[in-house]
């Protein structure tokens, strides 16, 4: 047996290692992701901490969806409107305009959270599930540790002012690629423009969403505003183009128009600047690799995970990819066993290696075709 190498002169593959370019954004904090990738393609002091404001409704609704995921939540079920969560609808915060007593479904203030960024939804959907608001910013910061947000506490379920209520634009954009990858049927509902409240006992109430870049022909589908005096302006930001998506997060904008230029200007050059390319889809057939003394003569490989990566605009011609293994491999071969290796070479420089696995088992031919191969291989070589 010998080593294989396949090499591959893959156009459409990456550079692991990203430097940025020169680009600077006005903000305090910022950072940028490939989602599918999950490369980081600009940060400005991104473990800076920060009061999240609304931002941290996102997590309000991650943990509703969780719990309808798991089937102890509905978005039919109906929650009562306490007293603390229509007082905030009554001091100037952002509302959704809930009345003491009103049943409102679980949609309907998930809703008024997301499009209509409401205070007081988020307390009675925190008092729905939790009992307590206080109980439900437990689950909040237990869920934020479960998803790697490590310097992240959430006091709250509306991001109002809190000193303990604090989080980084990195954790943020963590949150937020975890709200699209495991919610993006819901994710939808952050790319509503308005929502319509059919109140009880008054006037249907309809409120736009306060992200400024849907309504800008980027293509931007999400996320989640903010703002707080001693923070001033926030924003986490989602762009879907052809195929790609970024996440941006910014915050400490002094100007709403500063926070919807920027977040524009960031995304953007996210989108000119790089190029995502597949490498391999998860589970998916990849190459072959020689069988030796088996049933077939070679067998498919895959990998585990799905692998995208990012290249800088003009650079594809540096990249190649290899496939190493001791082959051909002798039979028998078992379902999802590790055969080779797959190799990204960027620059003649390794960058990554990952494990290549059988797609399915090869049994082994009967002794009588053994010795006939065998004597083939004695006579003619390697055959």
């Amino acid at each position: 047996m010998f080593k294989r190498i396949i090499l591959l002169s893959i156009i459409n593959i990456f550079f692991c290692k990203i430097s940025f370019a020169n680009i600077e954004i006005n903000a305090r904090t910022a950072i940028l992701q490939d989602f599918l990738s999950g490369e980081i393609l600009y940060e400005k002091d991104a473990d800076r901490s920060i009061y999240p404001a609304s931002m941290t409704k996102i997590m309000t609704s991650i943990i509703a969806f969780d719990l309808i995921k798991t089937g102890d939540l509905t978005l039919e079920e109906k929650f009562i409107i306490s007293e603390k969560a229509w007082r905030l609808s009554t001091s100037g915060y952002s509302s959704m305009f809930v009345m003491v007593g009103d049943e409102v479904s679980v949609e309907n203030l998930l809703k008024g959270i997301i499009v209509a960024s409401g205070n007081d939804a988020c307390i009675a959907l925190a008092e729905g599930i939790a009992g307590t608001e206080e109980e439900f910013a437990i689950m909040m910061t237990s869920k934020a540790k479960e998803i790697g947000m490590t310097n992240t506490n959430f006091a709250n379920s509306s991001g109002i002012n809190d000193p303990d209520n604090y989080s980084t634009v990195r954790d943020i954009m963590i949150m937020s690629n975890y709200l699209i990858k495991e919610y993006p049927e819901y994710y939808k509902w952050f790319a509503e423009k308005e929502f319509t409240w059919d109140r009880t006992g008054g006037d249907p109430i309809t409120q736009g969403n306060r992200n400024p870049l849907l309504y800008k022909n980027i293509g931007a589908d999400g996320i989640k505003t903010g703002y707080l005096a001693v923070e001033r302006y926030s924003l986490a930001s989602s762009i879907e183009r052809k195929g790609r998506r970024l996440i941006a997060v910014g915050s400490g904008f002094e100007t709403k128009k500063l926070r919807s230029r920027e977040s524009s200007k960031l995304l953007t050059y996210g989108l000119t600047n790089f190029d995502l390319v597949e490498i391999s889809k998860s589970n998916e057939p990849f190459h072959d690799v020689d069988v030796w003394l088996g049933k077939e003569n070679s067998v498919k490989v895959y990998t585990k995970e799905s692998i995208y990566k990012i290249i800088k605009k003009g650079q594809k011609r540096l990249l190649k990819i290899k496939i190493e293994y001791d082959g051909p491999i002798e039979a028998p071969i078992e379902k999802n066993q590790v055969l080779a290796k797959l190799k990204i070479i960027y620059n003649q420089d390794l960058i990554d290696t990952y494990d290549l696995l059988s797609i399915k088992e090869v049994k082994k031919v009967n002794i009588f075709s053994r010795l006939i191969r065998s004597l083939n291989y004695l006579i003619w070589g390697d055959v």
